[in-house]
């Protein structure tokens, strides 16, 4: 359609990563056994904190949120990257498009706020031990997430109506693997002012003041670490961290290269992997450094499955 002789198109069309088949269908194999591995995993982290009672605890309350979070966000890019592995011409509609960008950014906004509020239950838990149970009970736990959850849908909410209000004057053609942000901000033939300043806003918000909060809360469980005399001592505080820290790390890496590249840098097949890592493997990674690296997820597992099989004889 055209107003003021600038058009907004129906669809667009997804560059992806590579036009040749063979390459296509062995990327078909690996993020299709990469998805299905993280349905499994993230649904057996919220299977084992529904059903075992010794999960119940303020840190495994956010660890549900964070698999909930990470089979959202791998479900609203993946599945569409599969179905055009296997596409001559890779389309999608201007509804979709908007759509998977609004739940991408949703998804992975809250994931960081998530992260933020667990790295204050560690801080707690370190810290303040005594007052750990009446700090963060039930409802500071429901109000920490849903302030999470609110805040990544709002600040999706305006960044997604930002970017597709721009008309594009027949420039149809996205150079990444999905509806992103800046591949679409690129297309457009107006001023873009508005949403470089919206962009940088939702950085602050959702990653500048997450991170600072996470260096802060460290900052005070690393001080309060190195006061514990005996070596045991600082090996178990340390060890209740391990995994939460690991996925910080990992998780605002991420972020830090797939979003706060200058606007005037050229999408290269490199920038589009490091979505891809961020949207489809850091979502499968997270459940297993959490049931790997952490004793009671591996006995609550153990626990489940003895039920299970008593329940069968």
């Amino acid at each position: 359609m055209r107003r003021d002789n600038l058009t907004w198109l129906s669809e667009f069309v997804l560059m992806g990563l590579s036009s040749d088949r063979q390459i296509q269908a062995g990327l078909f194999v690996l993020f299709g056994a990469v998805y299905l591995l993280t349905l499994l995993g993230n649904g057996l982290i919220i299977l084992l904190i529904g059903l075992d009672a010794r999960l119940h605890l303020p840190m495994y309350f956010f660890l549900c949120n964070l698999a909930v979070v990470d089979i959202g966000c791998t479900s609203s890019g993946v599945p569409q990257l599969l179905v055009h592995f296997l596409l001559e011409k890779k389309t999608i509609s201007f509804t979709q498009c908007a759509t998977q960008l609004f739940f991408s950014l949703a998804l992975g906004g809250t994931e960081f706020l998530l992260l933020a509020a667990m790295a204050y239950d560690r801080y707690m838990a370190v810290c303040d031990p005594l007052r750990y149970v009446a700090a963060m009970g039930l409802r500071r736990c429901v109000a920490l997430a849903a302030v999470s959850w609110l805040v990544g849908l709002a600040n999706s909410a305006v960044e997604t109506a930002v970017t597709m209000r721009l008309p594009t004057c027949g420039h149809y053609v996205v150079n990444h693997v999905s509806c992103e942000t800046l591949a679409l901000v690129r297309l457009a033939c107006v001023d873009v002012t508005l949403n470089q300043l919206v962009i940088v806003a939702s950085s602050v918000v959702v990653l500048l003041v997450p991170c600072c909060l996470v260096s802060l809360s460290y900052a005070h469980i690393v001080a309060a670490i190195l006061r514990i005399r005996t070596t045991g001592g600082r090996r178990k505080a340390f060890g209740t961290c391990a995994s939460h820290l690991t996925v910080v790390s990992m998780s605002y890496r991420m972020a830090l290269v797939t979003h706060m590249q200058p606007s005037s840098t050229d999408l290269t097949e490199q920038d589009k992997m490091v979505a891809l890592f961020y949207v489809g493997v850091t979502p499968m990674l997270n459940p297993l450094i959490y049931s790997l690296r952490n004793k009671e997820m591996k006995a609550a597992l153990s626990r489940v499955l003895m039920r299970s099989s008593e329940a069968k004889l």
